[in-house]
């Protein structure tokens, strides 16, 4: 395989002329080779094309992990298509609007969603066909004819389109690209020795960088891939001695949970080499824990989707020392080809060192911007490829980031990103509310949570349970606000803004806030 393929379909190809034979990835029993995989990707390009799929369309995959959506991915990646993967935790009206946003015409339906895709199906004017995994989607693919056409892709098209929450309310499609995620791949896999010999396990769901990004990692390095369907703590535990697992990714969410599993603490994770976690803040008692089960190999990640996923890694000999104990916190260094510094938000100018401002991150692995928001692109990238990260900190004397805040108030909640305006503008339907803001609170499983701090209309009194439910009648469930607090006011400052500070000020108080 050439050194540096231009393309994923460079990359699949070259594992199957070098390792047709090899286990590329295993699910539920499932062994599929190089050559098989790369037969199934042939298939279902056959397929896109002859459903009408060409260059720059979008299809969408509303499903728990399942290798469908993989192939899908390097099948968009052959056409010249991309692959939109929905998050299957939002709520109807917030999966219609990524769907629609997207203008996909296909869509892929695991069967946990077969009667939510039925619900909103007139919702869905861009779709000429819903397709069920995995049986219609079998048969479908069995009756293809195989194209090995691959099209033209330039480095800076689009294959996979991964949608994050956004600061007017709406969720944006980050634009991920063949150069974007080939760079991250070969940054990543610079610190973290993949390669052909490695197992990785895939656990996290294919909507978030945590898993496709991962995935597609993992493909690069051609490793085998040991995919499950849902992130299950025993079960994922298990397979780790039960397939040679060399490297995972995980949040702190499901790592807490592992903690507490029955006799975890008498299990052998020899083969592990390297236990990547991240996308939310990590307790200090789990942490605790964790190192004890995992010694010598965790390495806590920072990302965002606009980046393709890692941009900055701490890694084992900091987890160890207890010299440097308060780089726990941190995010730690920059991984190989990725530029980092801190910026005045307001300026955009550096910060001295020690000092807070806003993360920007310069790397290959940027986006190709946001889908059909040339404005969002431009606020977000600047004209020399700075990202600004909507994330506050600061960097220390040795290089360690430390992400304090965000920018942009986003809350991370079990390795979700969650924007509080997302919540408000739901909230400010209710007729009992007159005002309203959500912010992040500290939560012990989770990380944090969100919360609404809410003033009542006039003459209206606020019921928190009839709100909450409220929420949940159209939010995605972990999205909604886990309490309500009712006040006469909301501090503002003279221009009106919301002093979102202020209210989460005596949560935090005596917490140090760690963000994955």
């Amino acid at each position: 395989m050439s050194p540096q393929p231009a393309t994923y379909s460079d990359v699949l190809a070259g594992w199957e002329a070098r390792r047709p034979d090899d286990v590329a990835l295993s699910y539920a029993g499932t062994e599929t080779t190089w050559a098989r995989l790369a037969d199934r990707v042939r298939r279902l390009a056959g397929a896109l094309r002859a459903a009408g799929v060409g260059p720059g369309d979008r299809i969408a995959v509303l499903d728990l992990n399942h290798p469908s959506c993989l192939e899908l991915t390097l099948a968009c990646a052959q056409i010249g298509a991309a692959n939109t993967v929905v998050n299957f935790r939002l709520a109807p009206p917030e999966i219609v609007y990524v769907i629609n946003d997207a203008g996909a015409t296909l869509l892929f339906v695991g069967p946990e969603f077969t009667a939510a895709a039925e619900q909103v199906r007139e919702k869905l004017p861009t779709v000429q066909r819903v397709i069920g995994v995995p049986d219609e989607y079998e048969a479908w693919l069995a009756a293809a004819t195989p194209d090995a056409q691959v099209h033209p892709s330039a480095p800076g098209d689009c294959f996979v389109q991964l949608y994050t929450s956004g600061t007017t309310g709406f969720p944006k499609g980050a634009m991920l690209t063949h150069h974007g995620m080939l760079a991250h791949a070969r940054n990543v896999s610079a610190g973290f020795a993949m390669d052909t010999t490695a197992v990785v396990q895939v656990c996290m769901p294919l909507f978030h960088v945590g898993g496709t990004s991962y995935a597609l990692l993992a493909i690069h390095a051609g490793a085998r891939i040991e995919m499950m369907r849902v992130p299950e703590p025993a079960a994922a535990l298990a397979m780790i001695g039960e397939k040679g697992i060399t490297h995972t990714f995980w949040v702190p969410a499901l790592m807490a949970a592992m903690t507490q599993v029955p006799g975890v603490a008498d299990r052998d994770f020899s083969s592990l080499k390297a236990l990547s976690y991240g996308a939310s803040p990590m307790p200090l008692p789990v942490m605790r824990a964790c190192l004890a089960l995992f010694p010598g190999i965790m390495h806590q990640v920072y990302g965002m989707t606009e980046q393709c996923g890692v941009v900055s890694s701490l890694g084992p000999e900091d987890h160890a020392n207890p010299a440097v104990a308060h780089r726990l916190v941190s995010a730690g260094r920059p991984i190989h080809g990725v530029e980092m510094e801190i910026r005045d938000p307001a300026t955009g100018e550096p910060v001295p060192v020690g000092e807070p401002g806003e993360i920007w991150v310069r790397s290959a692995q940027v986006m190709g911007g946001y889908w059909a928001r040339p404005d969002a692109t431009a606020a977000a990238i600047t004209a020399d490829g700075w990202l600004r990260s909507g994330d506050g900190g600061h960097v220390d004397a040795d290089g360690y980031f430390y992400v304090t805040d965000r920018i942009k108030d986003m809350i991370i909640s079990g390795g979700e990103n969650i924007y509080p305006a997302e919540i408000e503008r739901v909230i400010a339907e209710h007729p009992s509310v007159a005002d309203v803001a959500v912010i992040g609170v500290p939560d012990d499983r989770w990380g944090e949570v969100p919360k609404a701090v809410v003033v009542a209309a006039p003459g209206e009194r606020v019921d928190p349970g009839e709100l909450l439910a409220h929420c949940r009648a159209h939010l995605a469930a972990f999205k909604c606000p886990q309490s309500v607090d009712v006040r006469d006011e909301l501090p503002r400052n003279p221009t009106g803004k919301i002093l979102k500070k202020d209210l989460r000020k005596p949560y935090w108080e005596g917490r140090e806030r760690q963000v994955g």
